[in-house]
């Protein structure tokens, strides 16, 4: 990237991927091409870190995990893979949150989650305890080392073929066409030299897909040669042929790798267009605020006005459009939070809301301490431009509260009813003389 384009966007509250580790770090770089062959095929120990440039927890990991790195070569590998950018690996070991730190061991098709501390010591003592583990399984005969073989012969990594839907004539309609269920079918030929080299990662693929999307998303096989009404209708000519097929929809042509990790970053793709959207939280807490915005790239905050201003109804419509901004954004990973006027005021005060102009929303990026302000209308079509301006490294920011976060006060979560005013204390005035005759000269 060009040096005046980086200046450009050094403004940006939406981060540019910089890769946390070099050439020059004992930290192995880790991508969908090299994992099979350094990890899954090796006979080492390994720790790998699933990391994401924008998370702050994983910045402050990094030294330690150089550090830890450097102590343990030659005894233990220690890797790292951009699951921000390299979703399919994440998927297909469960990443959900950054970092997240897993020991491939005896079985690495069966990775243990990293538990201990995050210093470079106690990542060095933890590798140490699983390594002497390992050690005496070998031992004792429990283990064989590399988990290759048993891929090789149908286990573990190598997936499950009953994973893999057979589709015939008879029930392709039934299943694909008439299920909620989004599919990617391979069209095959027995005979086909490129169909064989694909079956094993379809299979991979498959068995990790359907775990990840937990069967939202599957993966079938069909055989041209045999079936061959269903394949004349899609006007299958090569092998092996690759559609999507969503229900309601045309089918669409596969354009992706062929490997394992392509397959199944297609699939995590596809299931993410299914999935939920993020939660809309209403600030309740310092501990929920930090958790929100600390884990995500951005921060998108929408202040309603005080429920005595609109009631339960216009409230809900203001929180109704934040969700599907946020079912429309699902992707970006953001997080999305509420609050009501006057109840977060050194938070209104730090994005310069406060007092007035209700409903109000910022987008904040805590690792910069930047923020940006929707200046259009709180609605679909306003937020969508101010998001889309953002997503694309365009907008105005400012620094958020001179530079520090703001206090988050405790809150007790809106009951979802209307609003009531406080009720007024009745005074008995019955002892007090209230005189008709008064000088008017004296009010």
């Amino acid at each position: 990237m060009r040096p005046l384009l980086l200046g450009v966007l050094g403004c940006s509250l939406v981060l540019s991927v910089q890769a946390f580790y070099s050439a020059s770090d004992d930290v192995v770089e880790l991508t969908p091409s090299n994992f099979n062959k350094e990890v899954i095929q090796s006979d080492s120990l390994w720790l790998v870190e699933f990391y994401a440039p924008w998370c702050g927890h994983c910045q402050h990991l990094t030294p330690d995990w150089k550090k830890a790195a450097t102590a343990l070569k030659g005894i233990v590998k220690v890797g790292a893979v951009d699951a921000d950018q390299h979703k399919s690996l994440g998927g297909q070991y469960g990443v959900r949150g950054f970092p997240t730190i897993k020991i491939f061991g005896a079985n690495k098709n069966k990775p243990e989650d990293y538990q201990g501390g995050r210093s470079s010591q106690a990542i060095v003592d933890g590798a140490m305890n699983s390594l002497r583990t390992l050690v005496k399984e070998r031992l004792s005969g429990k283990s064989g080392g590399s988990g290759y073989s048993k891929q090789q012969s149908g286990g573990g990594g190598a997936g499950n073929k009953a994973d893999v839907v057979e589709l015939t004539d008879d029930n392709f309609d039934k299943m694909v066409l008439e299920g909620d269920e989004v599919w990617m079918v391979e069209f095959f030929a027995p005979w086909c030299g490129h169909c064989k080299n694909l079956e094993p990662e379809w299979t991979a693929a498959a068995s990790a897909v359907k775990e990840q999307t937990k069967g939202k998303v599957r993966l079938g096989a069909v055989d041209a040669t045999v079936h061959q009404a269903v394949s004349s209708r899609y006007g299958i000519r090569g092998f092996p042929t690759i559609k999507v097929f969503r229900k309601g929809e045309e089918p669409e042509d596969y354009q992706g790798g062929r490997s394992r990790g392509d397959i199944i970053e297609r699939a995590l793709d596809l299931f993410s267009d299914h999935a939920a959207a993020p939660e809309l939280l209403e600030i309740l807490s310092e501990d929920l605020f930090k958790k929100t915005c600390e884990d995500s790239q951005l921060c998108v905050i929408g202040v309603l006005p005080h429920i005595l201003d609109t009631g339960a109804a216009g409230r809900n419509g203001y929180l109704e459009v934040m969700k599907k901004m946020s079912e429309k954004y699902k992707k970006k990973m953001w997080g999305w939070l509420w609050t009501e006027a006057g109840a977060q005021m050194e938070l209104e005060a730090s994005l310069g809301i406060g007092g007035f102009g209700y409903p109000a929303m910022a987008a904040i990026n805590t690792r910069k301490m930047k923020f940006a302000l929707l200046r259009g209308s709180f609605s679909e079509t306003g937020i969508h431009e101010f998001l889309r301006e953002l997503s694309v490294g365009r907008g105005s920011t400012a620094t958020l509260g001179g530079g520090n976060m703001p206090k988050i006060h405790t809150v007790e979560p809106w009951d979802g009813n209307d609003g009531q005013l406080p009720v007024e204390e009745d005074y008995d005035l019955s002892d007090v003389d209230l005189d008709d005759d008064f000088d008017k000269d004296e009010l």
